[in-house]
């Protein structure tokens, strides 16, 4: 079983910045995960933010966050690449929500945007952007 913890959340002014934090507990010693990060606002659904590969060497952003969100994880090469961060730049409003960070042992190295393709999800942070 995958253990993710997130940490990072909390209430923010317009424009300020946060950063995400997910440590996944890693399944053997040679294998990263892949890690997404989605969010779910008050009265919505549960939506893609940012992903990235294993490698770290790829990632995707939603048009939403693009420019302003910064995904990352540590070296992939050692028990640092199970971390992932998301920087949160120029937030606004509108980017209030629970953030899950999310994690699939991949088939090859790329980056997932679905939820049905995830098996692991942490308990989610709250972020607030107040205007």
């Amino acid at each position: 079983q995958v253990r993710l913890v997130e940490s990072g959340g909390g209430l923010v002014q317009t424009g300020g910045s946060l950063r995400l934090s997910c440590a996944a507990s890693r399944r053997t010693f040679n294998n990263n995960y892949a890690m997404g990060w989605f969010r779910r606002a008050p009265g919505k659904e549960r939506e893609f933010v940012a992903a990235i590969s294993w490698s770290g060497g790829t990632s995707y952003y939603a048009d939403s966050v693009k420019g302003r969100f910064t995904i990352s994880r540590g070296n992939a090469r050692n028990t640092a690449g199970n971390t992932v961060y998301l920087q949160m730049d120029s937030l606004k409003p509108e980017d209030t929500a629970v953030y899950y960070c999310a994690a699939v042992f991949p088939k090859s190295d790329s980056y997932y945007l679905r939820e049905a393709e995830y098996d692991y999800w942490g308990q989610g942070t709250q972020v607030t952007v107040s205007s």
